[in-house]
């Protein structure tokens, strides 16, 4: 594996070239201006597959963008690993605040500054890059992969979905586990390892009161007022300990181990320092949790959004007609989201009185995810990455969703490992988004490792 290594690091500034290459191409997938884009950069995926010793490499059209697959099988009995990322990006705009063209890189105090830097170019080259490693040092790799990059990613992501649930596909992804690197890591220099994802309920409540608005001065006293009923409803979600006041919200929720509890304590996380940081006198959350508990592990309601009458500038005494919120459910372990949802809109409708009229819309949810810490290939992954970086691998959980991880566990029936390399720092879905390279270098590095830690785990 040494040689392996002495090659990635010896070729590491043709990869950032590469890199640069990649972010080039505007693959933008919101956009049907960059539908031409999309296709280039598709086929700069395949043809950077087949450039590291990919067999089988080809381009799948779907109802949208066209999914990038492409494997190694030359290592019978040994694990296969699926590696997942994506080529799409994120608009660029607004475009005046980039200190440089978003999809011109530009690097600077050892980061790469472009569109899709972070998110995701630059850490699914990682996994690329260190595959060709493998092959033009060894001619072989010591587990069998398979690659699958998709183009929708940012805009959905509903095609990659009806992909791996199509019968005939869940052959030819077969594996033993699924690498992902679209995560970040807990703190620069740190190692990390994802083991969780929170999941999500997504609905939208709407209260009509009167066929029209009214003047508050002619009116208010006697047709009740919508946006004050949203606003009582609201006040209602939560009891003065914080929790969720859903009936039956929390019967399902899986509690914290005391390993997960004492983990997440090893963290170190202040406070006071992200209260400072969003410029609040003091964090909010569930009694009886700490912060961390409360982001990864514990399930929260927020209004996402309300609005309702006048709202422009100046007076205008109006009693609405209507009156809406968009409200969002974070989800943990064994929290079904269609239930959550269902319960959601059964007690929004009893707070609701016969003098307005509620509607509740489902919007989209996805379901929780967690990898037991005690997981062969999880451990590997933190193995790998301990002997790069030099310390402790450390295991977070996410407080956010990513679907496609629950439908590739439940699907293939195979642990998901995120060892991501980013930073919560490196600005992705806004202007100026970058990638540290020592980062993008490590995670080669990191990769190289993981191949040899997981060909250990045993014959599959």
């Amino acid at each position: 594996m040494k040689e392996v290594l002495n090659f990635a690091k010896e070729n590491f500034n043709n990869y950032v070239e590469e890199l640069k290459d990649y972010l080039r191409i505007p693959s933008v997938s919101t956009s049907e201006a960059h539908k031409g884009d999309i296709e280039k950069c598709a086929d700069f995926v395949a043809d950077k597959l087949k450039a590291a010793g990919m067999k089988n490499v080809k381009k799948i059209e779907t109802a949208g963008n066209p999914l990038v697959y492409g494997e190694w099988l030359g290592a019978p009995g040994k694990p296969t690993i699926l590696i997942y990322g994506h080529y799409d990006v994120q608009p660029a705009d607004p475009y005046e605040l980039w200190d440089n063209d978003p999809f011109e890189p530009v690097i600077k105090d050892g980061k790469i500054y472009a569109r899709g830097a972070d998110d995701n170019k630059g850490q699914n080259l990682i996994h690329i890059k260190s595959v060709e490693a493998y092959m033009k040092v060894k001619g072989e790799l010591p587990v069998n992969v398979k690659f699958l990059i998709e183009g929708e990613e940012e805009s959905g992501g509903e095609n990659i979905e009806k992909f791996i649930k199509d019968k005939k596909n869940k052959k030819l992804l077969k594996c033993d586990a699924v690498l992902i690197s679209d995560t970040s890591m807990y703190a620069p220099d740190v190692p990390t390892i994802n083991y969780g994802l929170r999941g999500l309920a997504y609905l939208e409540v709407r209260l009509t009161g009167p066929n029209r608005d009214l003047h508050s001065g002619s009116f208010g006293g006697a047709i009740n007022n919508p946006a004050n009923e949203l606003a009582r409803i609201i006040a209602k979600l939560h009891d003065k300990r914080n929790r969720v006041t859903i009936p039956g919200f929390y019967d399902d929720v899986v509690k914290l181990t005391k390993k997960e509890r004492e983990n997440f304590a090893s963290l170190k996380f202040s406070d006071r320092k992200m209260a400072k940081e969003f410029g609040v006198r003091e964090l909010w959350g569930e009694k009886g949790y700490t912060t961390l508990e409360r982001l990864w592990a514990r399930p929260t309601l927020d209004v996402n959004g309300i609005y309702g009458g006048y709202t422009e500038e100046g007076a205008k005494t109006v009693l609405p007609s209507k009156a809406t919120a968009k409200i969002s459910m974070r989800l943990v372990p064994n929290q079904d989201p269609k239930k959550i949802a269902k319960a959601f809109k059964k007690y929004i409708k009893e707070l609701a009185p016969k003098s307005v009229k509620v509607e509740v819309i489902d919007m989209h949810g996805g379901r929780p995810a967690v990898v037991p810490l005690d997981d062969p290939f999880l451990q590997a992954a933190a193995r790998a990455t301990s002997k790069v970086f030099g310390k402790k691998t450390v295991f977070t959980r996410e407080g956010g969703s990513i679907p496609i991880v629950v439908d590739f566990m439940e699907q293939l029936k195979a642990p998901v490992i995120l060892m991501g390399f980013g930073l919560e720092t490196d600005d992705i879905h806004s202007p100026n988004e970058h990638f540290p390279l020592d980062n993008f270098e490590r995670g080669i590095y990191s990769s190289i490792h993981f191949f040899e830690e997981a060909a250990e785990v045993g014959k599959k």
